[in-house]
């Protein structure tokens, strides 16, 4: 690993923090003055650099929040920490605006001081390997299998002009999979032409697909090539083909079979050297047979099928994505990066994502202009993610993790007594009033008691492992949202060691 970089005038600190983070096996390189730092910073390659830099804010020959600007300048992911005493709360304030990753206010509590060095180093750790995976996926990311399944697709279907149907929730991204499959075709360096199907009005689609010729309707005052004409040599991408009027279907079929067709008004017919891709968030078999869907349309289309996994599906993947569209977000709006919490990330993880990655994307886009610091925490996710988890459909498991800290701490004892168990010891309100407040409903061990009585009769087998890596998550995560994502904090609070903790975050996919 790299060093620790610190920087302060007294020595005393510097030998103090060099001390105790040798302790915890952190290298170490020590500075007294900014102008050293930013000398080091020239000379210095990648392996020899920093990992973090840990300045004091008032120093002779230079200020912190100096030293804090030029160094982002040259090394915007780098974390920088700064230390303050008491009395400079204000430059604390310009120092998160300058795009600190924390300050220590002095004097501080050397543990604490350890701990959030530590922090810092594990999220530029972090923030390294997301931003090699970047580099290797520049297109669509996904490390889950059902995300790989379909990479694999795309290999497959990388020197083919076959017609491909894409399914999938809306927010999916299927888009982007048929831009890949444009790119990686034999096609790709033909135009890529995508048309939504569902946000034309009826009469225009017909003119937009195929075009119209001088004359053929009010208003049509030159002749016009349509989507079809303008994909020649390329790809052509029907998003929501699933809501084309039954009438269009027709010419659409008539094109897929023969590749040729008639602009609107037109007697000299076209022909269409196209690739189609098609997309639907609809159950077109369904629409079959509704009658809404032509039969042998559909046939057609469904050559190739490729299934996208809704996000919910594929929750590994949330922290990479988080990652990615928060330095997209900042690249777009000209600010620096923002970082998320453990804990904030395991509340992402856990919430449904009716808009799939779309509604990821928003989010993080939100909390880029709105999160009043540069690490988001759990309370600075848009509302929407809390208030899902609180409504009334959410499962046991998501109102648990939806429940504030504080709100469990504010509580007084829940009902009239806390639930037995069979060992004669009771549930502690605490437990109770993270898992529902104890009414004519049910306690908590009775809703577990049903989920366990589900997942019995649908003939599983795992269901201590279901239900307990489920316990233990909402478990950790209420603790790191308490603690503010700090794990020994956190540990120490649940009663466990440091070293159970991390292997239980890992374990449980909660990084």
């Amino acid at each position: 690993m790299k060093p620790i970089w610190i920087v302060d005038d007294d020595q005393s600190i510097r030998f103090v923090l060099e001390k105790a983070l040798l302790r915890e096996d952190l290298p170490t390189r020590s500075f007294t003055s900014p102008r050293e730092v930013l000398q080091a910073l020239d000379a210095a390659n990648d392996e020899d650099g920093p990992q973090i830099l840990v300045s004091d804010i008032r120093m002779p020959g230079g200020s912190g929040l100096d030293l804090l600007a030029k160094v982002k300048e040259r090394h915007p992911g780098l974390p920088v920490i700064i230390m303050t005493a008491f009395s400079d709360l204000d430059s604390a304030v310009s120092a998160f605006q300058g795009g600190a990753f924390e300050y220590l206010p002095k004097p501080f509590d050397l543990p604490k001081a350890v701990e959030l060095i530590r922090r810092a180093v594990e999220e530029s750790q972090r923030e390294e390997v997301g931003e090699e995976r970047m580099v290797a996926a520049p297109e669509m990311l996904g490390q889950a299998p059902a995300m790989q399944d379909v990479f694999r697709a795309i290999g497959r279907l990388s020197q083919s002009n076959v017609t491909v149907m894409i399914t999938g929730e809306s927010g999916t991204g299927k888009e982007l999979v048929a831009r890949a499959l444009h790119k990686h075709s034999p096609r790709t360096n033909g135009p890529f032409v995508a048309i939504n199907t569902a946000a034309i009005p009826k009469d225009l689609l017909e003119s937009e697909l195929f075009g119209h010729e001088r004359g053929a309707f009010t208003g049509a005052q030159t002749m016009r090539r349509g989507r079809f004409e303008q994909a020649d040599g390329g790809t052509l991408f029907l998003d929501e083909i699933g809501d084309m009027p039954f009438d269009l279907q027709t010419r659409l079929l008539r094109v897929l079979s023969d590749g040729h067709f008639y602009r609107v008004g037109g007697h000299s017919a076209v022909k269409a050297n196209v690739r189609v891709i098609a997309a639907t968030h609809q159950d077109l078999e369904q629409r079959v047979k509704a009658g809404a869907f032509r039969e042998d349309l559909f046939h057609r289309l469904n050559v190739i099928r490729l299934r996208l996994p809704a996000l919910r599906e594929r929750r590994e993947d949330v922290a990479m994505l988080v990652r990615h569209f928060l330095q997209q977000s900042a690249r777009q709006l000209g600010v620096e990066p923002k970082r998320i919490s453990d804990a904030a990330l395991a509340r992402l993880s856990l919430f449904d994502f009716p808009g799939n990655v779309r509604q990821l994307e928003n989010i993080c886009h939100w909390v880029t202009v709105m999160a009043p610091s540069q690490l988001i925490e759990p309370k600075d996710l848009p509302p929407e993610v809390g208030e899902t988890l609180l409504s009334a459909g959410a499962p046991l498991a998501a109102q648990a993790d939806a429940v504030s800290p504080a709100a469990i701490a504010d509580a007084g004892p829940v009902g009239a007594a806390s639930a037995q168990f069979a060992d004669g010891t009771s549930a502690s309100p605490l437990m109770s009033q993270a898992y529902g407040p104890v009414d004519e409903a049910g306690t908590w061990e009775q809703d577990l008691e049903r989920e366990a009585q589900a997942l019995l009769a649908a003939g599983r087998t795992d269901v201590w492992d279901v239900l307990t890596r489920r316990f233990e998550s909402r478990l950790i995560v209420t603790a790191l949202t308490n603690t503010r994502g700090r794990r020994i904090e956190a540990a120490q609070k649940l009663g466990i060691g440091r070293n159970t903790i991390t292997r239980k975050i890992q374990d449980l996919k909660l990084d």
